[in-house]
C-alpha cells in the first residue's frame, strides 16, 4: 500500500458567527478568507501544487456527525477507496460512503476517542 497519509487537508471548526470570525482572522491574522474560510497553498516534496483549507462552521452544523466534538481534522491522503478497505480490516469505524466531486474523494472514519476525521484524496489542480 502506498502511504497513507500525505498531509493535512484541512481544519474545520464549529464557531457561533462563521462570517464575524472569518473576519477576525484576516483583521488581525492577515487571512485571506472567502465563503468556505482560507486556502493555503504549498508544494509537496515532488514539488505538486497542494492546498490545506481552513474553515469555520456554523456551531449547529451536521456536517461532523455522529461526533459532538466541536472540530474535525481532514487529511489529505493517497486512494482513498484501498485506504478505507484497509482501515474497515484493520477494525477503525467508517461512516458513510465515498462521495467524489471535481476536487476529490472523500471519506469518513472515527478515531478512538469519537472524532470525525475526513480523509480526502485531492485533485489540487481543479482549485487552480
Amino acid at each position: 500500500m502506498k502511504q497513507r497519509v500525505t498531509g493535512i487537508g484541512g481544519f474545520f471548526f464549529k464557531t457561533k458567527d462563521p462570517n464575524k470570525i472569518k473576519d477576525w482572522y484576516k483583521t488581525h491574522l492577515g487571512l485571506n478568507t472567502d465563503q468556505y474560510g482560507c486556502s493555503f497553498w504549498w508544494k509537496d516534496q515532488k514539488g505538486n501544487d497542494c492546498m490545506t483549507q481552513w474553515s469555520p462552521f456554523a456551531e449547529d452544523t451536521t456536517y461532523f456527525q455522529p461526533s459532538e466534538k466541536q472540530f474535525m481534522m481532514n487529511f489529505r491522503v493517497e486512494n482513498l477507496v484501498e485506504l478505507l478497505e484497509t482501515l474497515k480490516k484493520e477494525g477503525v469505524t467508517v461512516v458513510g460512503e465515498i462521495e467524489e466531486y471535481d476536487y476529490g474523494k472523500f471519506g469518513w472514519i472515527i478515531d478512538p476517542e469519537g472524532n470525525k476525521l475526513e480523509l480526502w484524496e485531492p485533485v489540487d489542480k481543479a482549485f487552480l
